[in-house]
């Protein structure tokens, strides 16, 4: 396979967040929260990687949440399809003190918000679902869009960097 073939082959299977595209997501959750009034929000890629966080997530071990939101999302997939649905597109885990509301962001990506006794599952689900949409929109714009080209002489100003340095 070319390199070329590799790299289109990467883009499809992974996508590549860029600053602007955070920085879109970040200011998203930061909207997210002041409207629903959760504690905090996070986007995860399905394999489990954190992307964007916003909110208090301290004392907060991010990458198990990241790897559990996707792992739960996966399991309920394949519940969803034992009981005939192609997919479930949100789940709740509700608790005591706090509770976490997760629902897919396109194909890609999903949404996870931690929320206590200052919200609620009808007003964090309704501020979600609004907010879901205009992140997929994010999401998706960086799926379509042409990766961005790299200089001309990138590859000889790599090597001779690598060259200098080793």
């Amino acid at each position: 396979m070319s390199a070329q073939g590799r790299n289109q082959k990467l883009r499809a299977d992974r996508l590549v967040y860029y600053a602007e595209d955070i920085a879109a997501l970040n200011q998203e959750l930061d909207a997210f929260l002041e409207l629903s009034q959760a504690r905090a929000a996070f986007v995860v890629d399905r394999e489990g990687h954190m992307v964007a966080r916003r909110g208090d997530c301290s004392g907060t071990a991010l990458e198990s949440i990241a790897a559990l939101v996707a792992g739960s999302f996966a399991a309920t997939r394949e519940l969803a399809r034992l009981v005939g649905e192609a997919e479930f597109t949100s789940m709740s885990h509700q608790g005591a003190r706090d509770s976490i509301q997760i629902a897919l962001l396109g194909e890609r990506a999903l949404f996870a918000a931690v929320y206590d006794q200052r919200s609620n599952l009808g007003l964090v689900r309704w501020h979600a679902k609004e907010s879901c949409g205009r992140m997929a929109s994010v999401l998706q714009h960086r799926s379509d869009a042409p990766p961005p080209a790299l200089p001309g002489d990138y590859a000889k100003d790599a090597a001779a960097a690598l060259d200098q340095l080793l």
